[in-house]
């Protein structure tokens, strides 16, 4: 699998000077691809077998401006292919939501001159080699050579990105390159599922024991002082001084309550990933874009899952690290786990305010620890696991939930029941 490594790199004023150079060419290109994009979309937006212009063609046109004008030439030809790649993902993005529907989304936007765009160096144009990476560039003789931390290896590097964080005042490189698990993944008929949630991440393994971990929260705290800088920021006048120094106040605070976040994230999935015997962790396969459409979304929900990461970066960091300790995260289908019933399948309604699921059927329980059995069982069933489903319904009925063990018919979380397998 690969990763990415974000190495802070010491920068002398020469080699900022050469940087700031080839990031502006590159600018110019993605400002320059943008417009030509933009008259391409106007035109043909309503034209029947409409084709787009694409990344091909904007490529193939990079020789030409070359020979027009020879300040392009600095840039390594890798870095401007890049820069135009992301161009086209941000384009295909746009694409994409305008035909799912979204009339709101915008394309791309304009980057600004004191914007520094990231070099991207794609399998070519570096060399890492004594705990030091080179860059190639045609500005100057000045070298991009700089210090990596001592010790370091990097096998199979796919890319390199060399990009500059305003806030910080710091330029960094991010290398993605190859690591190997500490070992092969291996089913060993143990399995532990986890119901996320914004406030909690409960849990149930196939013994039938639950966990429950509480959610930090530090954008509860975070949230008054931005919007307070935010307010005081928008009563001045845009770009003074006093707008400028508002506005770094209100960034230092996000990156101080998204780096929290984060920090919590990665304990959190290192301990779970350390701490269970379970070879293979269930997780709901999360639909955060929809969210928002939700019939209960409210804007504290809203801002709980979209601006801070809490639900698909946790997972992305959960993902990482099983597979690098030779576990497996699968991520399950999770509609109507919290609705329905994990004794009998009974769908209920259940908004945010109700925490625990009373069924007709006997059945009353927190609705995240409903959720988490519904979750595994969902599992068990689609890949025809019916001693691990048998183990654990029994394990379950130990604690005094009775989920069917000896019936022909298992509960079928999406309502009612299904036809499964025959346990004897």
């Amino acid at each position: 699998m690969h990763i990415t490594a974000k190495i802070r790199i010491q920068v002398i004023p020469e080699q900022e000077d050469v940087l700031w150079h080839l990031s502006e060419k590159c600018r110019l290109v993605y400002n320059f691809a943008l417009a030509e994009r933009n008259r391409n979309y106007q035109e043909n937006k309503d034209r029947p077998g409409k084709q787009y212009i694409g990344y091909v063609q904007q490529a193939n046109a990079l020789p030409k401006l070359k020979e027009k004008y020879p300040e392009y030439k600095w840039v390594y030809s890798k870095v401007l292919q890049t820069t135009l790649k992301s161009l086209d993902d941000d384009f295909r993005s746009f694409f994409a939501l305008r035909q799912n529907g979204d009339k709101g989304a915008n394309p791309p936007g304009f980057k600004g001159k004191d914007h520094f765009c990231t070099l991207r160096y794609n399998q070519s144009g570096f060399k890492i080699e004594r705990d030091q990476i080179w860059f190639s560039h045609f500005y100057n003789t000045v070298p991009l050579i700089f210090a990596l931390p001592a010790g370091s290896q990097f096998i199979n590097v796919k890319q390199v990105d060399l990009f500059y964080d305003d806030i910080k005042s710091a330029y960094y490189v991010s290398i993605v390159h190859e690591v190997q698990p500490a070992q092969e993944y291996r089913d060993n008929g143990l399995y532990q599922a986890f119901d996320l949630g914004v406030t909690q991440h409960v849990g149930v393994n196939s013994h039938g024991k639950f966990i429950g971990f509480s959610v930090a929260r530090p954008d509860k705290y975070w949230k008054t002082p931005i919007a307070e800088l935010q307010a005081r920021r928008d009563h001045c006048k845009k770009k003074s001084r006093k707008w400028q120094k508002l506005n770094r106040l209100k960034r230092k605070c996000e990156r101080k309550q998204g780096n929290q976040i984060k920090d919590f994230q990665h304990k959190l999935s290192k301990k779970i990933v350390e701490n269970t015997r379970a070879n293979t962790i269930l997780v709901g396969d999360l639909s955060v874009k929809q969210m928002p459409r939700s019939r209960q979304a409210t804007p504290g929900l809203n801002r709980a899952t979209q601006n801070t990461g809490h639900l698909s970066r946790f997972i992305r960091f959960l993902t990482y690290k099983a597979t690098l300790a030779g576990k497996r995260v699968i991520k399950i289908d999770e509609q109507n786990t919290t609705k329905a019933c994990c004794v009998c399948g009974a769908l209920h309604d259940m908004p945010l305010w109700k925490r625990v699921i009373e069924c007709e059927c006997g059945n009353t329980m927190d609705r995240d620890r409903n959720s988490a059995v519904n979750i595994m069982v969902r599992f068990l069933s689609q890949n025809a696991l019916r001693t691990g489903y048998r183990q654990f319904a029994d394990n379950l009925r130990q604690t005094g939930l009775e989920i069917p063990v000896h019936s022909q018919e298992a509960p079928c979380v999406g309502g009612g029941s299904s036809r499964i397998w025959v346990v004897p």
